[in-house]
């Protein structure tokens, strides 16, 4: 089986597009035609949104390498919602996508080995290709996942530096001292996160592929499109999921500073633009065809601004 970079790659060059297709399903924002299910009960409105997610899938399956919903959502619909997520998971991977479950775990020890044993690989309850982390509980927290990624042929994606406006309230505060990775002295927080991440992707465990990246990847908005192009340089080997592009505010050309020059090393999300691309009020399928052309346009964006186009 290819290890999770090997994978992600080749989903890339399948569909020419580092374009990530959010599913963070709204009861408030869908089509219409669901407004029944949506105003039922916690069964009905998570029957809306694993119907919903899955035509989203069936919709950009070939034009995208990857989707990654957002746990929160499904969560909040409790029992139901959480079938409703499994069934979606499912559904992208019989698509041939790459799945990204976008839940921001992060614990200690046993409890850790739990998230990941019960999110990453295809063996695990839910099937999941790769898993968000937060890291801030300290450097310990990352090896559990770790661990499993890499015998699950799965990956991990480390949050170092968020797309929100108020990441600055932690993420950029001042780090001195300490022993770092190639004697460097990152000045923040998140600087320090990087450098860690770096030097996990140069261990003799990690999994490089042919082009050179490895199973560890790091979510960078593009929302900081020079703190972006600064971390790519930091962390060479390792993934760049970068949130913020679309209606967050970030551009396509705020995201080119992840990229490698062969358009590899980065993968791009855009959720609310391409899944509410539509008139809210539209009892058609015409909301079909708006979710198609925002990933149509957006994937044209990225190849027009970013090295994408060199895929």
């Amino acid at each position: 089986m290819e290890n999770f970079s090997q994978r992600l790659n080749s989903a890339i060059r399948r569909t020419r597009s580092p374009l990530v297709v959010g599913l963070d399903p709204r009861l408030s924002l869908l089509p219409k035609t669901y407004e029944s299910l949506v105003t039922g009960t916690e069964w009905d409105q998570a029957q809306a949104f694993r119907e919903y997610c899955c035509w989203v899938i069936d919709v950009v399956a070939d034009l995208v390498p990857a989707v990654k919903p957002q746990l929160a959502f499904f969560e909040e619909l409790g029992p139901a919602g959480m079938q409703a997520l499994a069934d979606v998971v499912r559904y992208a991977r019989e698509k041939q996508l790459i799945v990204i479950g976008d839940g921001k775990r992060g614990d200690i020890g046993t409890t850790a080995q739990a998230y990941a044993a019960a999110y990453l690989g295809a063996t695990s309850a839910w099937g999941m290709d790769s898993l968000t982390v937060n890291p801030y509980l300290g450097v310990d927290t990352l090896q559990p996942f770790l661990q499993v990624a890499r015998a699950r042929q799965a990956g991990v994606f480390v949050l170092v530096k968020t797309s929100n406006p108020g990441s600055g309230d932690f993420q950029d505060l001042a780090v001195t001292g300490g022993e770092l990775p190639h004697g460097a002295d990152p000045t923040t927080l998140y600087q320090c996160v990087a450098q860690h991440l770096d030097r996990l992707s140069r261990e003799p465990a990690a999994e490089i592929d042919g082009d050179g990246l490895c199973e560890i990847g790091a979510v960078v908005g593009a929302t900081y499109p020079a703190q972006l192009q600064a971390l790519r340089s930091v962390m060479p080997r390792c993934w760049l999921l970068i949130p913020g592009f679309g209606a967050q505010g970030g551009s396509a050309a705020d995201t080119a500073g992840g990229f490698h020059p062969d358009g590899l090393g980065a993968i791009v999300n855009s959720s609310r633009a391409i899944l509410y691309a539509f008139d809210p009020a539209d009892r058609s399928h015409q909301w079909v065809d708006a979710v198609r052309q925002a990933t149509v346009l957006a994937n044209e964006q990225l190849r027009a601004d970013t090295p994408a186009g060199n895929l």
